[in-house]
């Protein structure tokens, strides 16, 4: 009689639970914000973190697997800030000169290859004077 009832939904009453617990993690939207020498210290820091999850994990069983997981997504967000931010810096660099070809827009093969909108409208002299000695006739109906 002592035992407590069971719960009908174990997973929202259970604090144990991995899948309820929220870990901190790092934020893009704050990593951002750092700057380039920030964000190598930052990436530095959560290396160093992983290895000694990593030589924990091998060591025992203790070290939750979720917790190298994270430290896993941080790394991957800061690199993936860095990366951003560095090609945002090169794009502006070369706004109104030739792109690099990584920076250019990737579309598809057929699109990149389709004429330009310039070229598209282009009209040679004698088709110019077809069109301004044969315009376009507009009919109106009597109603």
């Amino acid at each position: 009689m002592g035992d407590p009832p069971k719960l009908l939904h174990p997973i929202l009453d259970d604090t144990d639970n991995p899948k309820r617990i929220t870990m901190a993690g790092v934020k893009t939207y704050e990593l951002r914000k750092q700057s380039k020498q920030q964000l190598e210290e930052k990436l530095a820091e959560l290396k160093g973190e992983l290895s000694k999850l990593r030589v924990a994990a091998a060591a025992s069983n203790s070290v939750k697997s979720t917790k190298i997981g994270e430290v896993r997504k941080s790394i991957a967000r800061v690199l993936t800030v860095i990366n951003l931010t560095q090609r945002d810096q090169l794009r502006e660099f070369y706004r109104g000169k030739r792109l690099p070809k990584d920076l250019r827009a990737k579309k598809t093969r057929a699109i990149r290859r389709r004429l330009t909108p310039n070229e598209a409208k282009a009209v040679t002299v004698r088709q110019r004077k077809q069109q301004i000695a044969f315009p376009q006739r507009k009919y109106a109906l009597k109603a």
